[in-house]
């Protein structure tokens, strides 16, 4: 039989719509009791918390939502310092609390907008997360909103989020940094059957970005929309993370709100950033995308997919650089050393200028056959340009705004695929060679 509240040392104060159960402990050490836990309504560390572990018992302790659980959380906090949560499990009762949600307007931080997560912290300082699992969680696992000096460590998070009115992913299901979080990592973690993005920092367009991160040594396998997704946000190291089956389960992927899948994600504005030493495999979509990234560099990674180009039908680029963000420029990235072996399409499509793309090796690029299979998978999407998906390296004139690659040197990269021998280095109209140093690539066809 799962325990009550009374177990763990609660009080209940009648009259509040939300945050109705309070722990009476605020500093010291909490120590949860065997079993499961049966949780009614939010379960709130009292605001001003600090110095407080809450540590699960040997045997085992899970807190779970009941079927008709009311609050954001399971477990929240806010305004705390010097807290740590520690080995026991979280379970959301996703079969029971998960609701058809859209994703929140520009201008509603997640957290004032999802209820039913596991653990939510608000102004939070020197928080660390260490050998939690979380498991169903109708939205998302951990949202960790304007704090500082944070550390999520070997966290599991599996089976979690929840689907828009379509069925598709609202983003929900893994961890969630936002507005402005600074100085914060996330290592060694395991992200399995998660429904959204596995690991994402996001902020408002008004709100500070997030800043000073590590996400590192983290494991994602069957992820419906981004494994690791760095959005509005400086001086992040995103290193030696691996995952399987991104874009994952197919029907889940939100194509009506144009959610390709991506290994590692870009988006807003971000700089000073790294992605290095990272390995993904079997990607229905892109391996990495640079929406908004400029001034950072994307070395030492690896893509592979093995399959034939309709084994992915969000299959895409491997490397694309976007400009969405009003407020930067792609500028001065450096691009190298990576693999990509077995893309839909191009392998490395740039626009702007200050880039290095050296020493990369694209394989098996244009698996689609572009453009002689156009019609079936879409090559000719761009009428005026019959090169841009079926090029090794793409240098474009712009992509969501006017941004004409020149100034760039692409070099010392070894290309094969279908038809790479004749467009290994292929120019958007208006784009001249002579505006960028293009030498030394090594160009030959492949296999299809």
């Amino acid at each position: 039989m799962p325990k009550s509240l009374a177990a763990l040392g609660v009080l209940c104060l009648f009259g509040c719509a939300r945050g109705e159960f309070k722990l009476t402990q605020t500093t010291g050490v909490v120590r949860l009791p065997a079993g499961i836990v049966e949780v009614a309504r939010e379960l709130e560390i009292a605001p001003g918390a600090h110095d407080l572990e809450i540590v699960g018992a040997p045997e085992g302790t899970t807190l779970r939502a009941a079927a008709g659980f009311d609050g954001r959380a399971v477990l929240s906090f806010r305004d705390a310092k010097r807290i740590r949560l520690q080995g026991f499990t979280i379970d959301g009762n996703r079969l029971a609390l998960e609701q058809r949600t859209e994703i929140p307007p520009s201008d509603i931080p997640f957290i004032d907008y999802f209820c039913n997560n596991g653990v939510i912290a608000q102004n939070a300082e020197e928080l660390e997360i260490s050998s939690v699992r979380f498991v169903n969680i109708a939205n998302f696992a951990v949202i960790v909103s304007e704090s500082r000096n944070i550390v999520l460590d070997k966290i599991e998070v599996s089976d979690s989020g929840s689907r828009n009115a379509a069925g598709r992913n609202n983003t929900s299901g893994g961890v969630l940094l936002e507005e402005g979080v600074q100085d914060f990592t996330v290592r060694d973690g395991l992200f399995v059957n998660v429904l959204g993005n596995g690991v994402w920092t996001h902020s408002l367009y008004t709100s500070p970005r997030n800043r000073k991160g590590v996400v590192a040594g983290n494991a994602f396998r069957n992820i419906g929309r981004d494994a690791i997704q760095v959005g509005h946000a400086t001086e992040v190291l995103v290193e030696r993370n691996t995952g399987e089956g991104i874009g994952y389960p197919v029907d889940a992927v939100d194509v009506e709100g144009g959610g390709t899948p991506v290994a590692i994600d870009t988006a807003g504005d971000v700089d000073a950033t790294i992605y290095r030493i990272n390995r993904f495999e079997e990607i229905n979509g892109k391996c990495v995308d640079l929406d908004g990234f400029h001034d950072g560099e994307v070395s030492g990674n690896v893509c592979v997919n093995k399959g034939r180009a309709e084994d992915y039908p969000f299959g895409h680029y491997g490397i694309v650089m976007n400009n969405a963000n009003p407020d930067m420029n792609s500028r001065n990235i450096r691009i190298a050393d990576n693999v990509i072996d077995g893309v839909k399409f191009g392998g490395i499509f740039v626009i702007g200028s200050g880039h290095r793309v050296e020493n990369n090796t694209l394989r098996n690029v244009n698996a689609a056959g572009c453009n002689e299979s156009g019609a079936r998978f879409g090559c000719l999407h761009f009428p005026d340009e019959p090169d841009i998906l079926r090029s090794g390296i793409y240098l474009g004139r712009g992509a969501e705004r006017p941004d004409a690659a020149r100034d760039n040197l692409v070099q010392g990269n070894e290309i094969t695929g279908h038809g790479m021998a004749a467009r290994c280095v292929g120019f958007a109209p208006g784009v001249s060679r002579s505006a960028n140093r293009v030498r030394n690539n090594r160009c030959a066809d492949g296999k299809r």
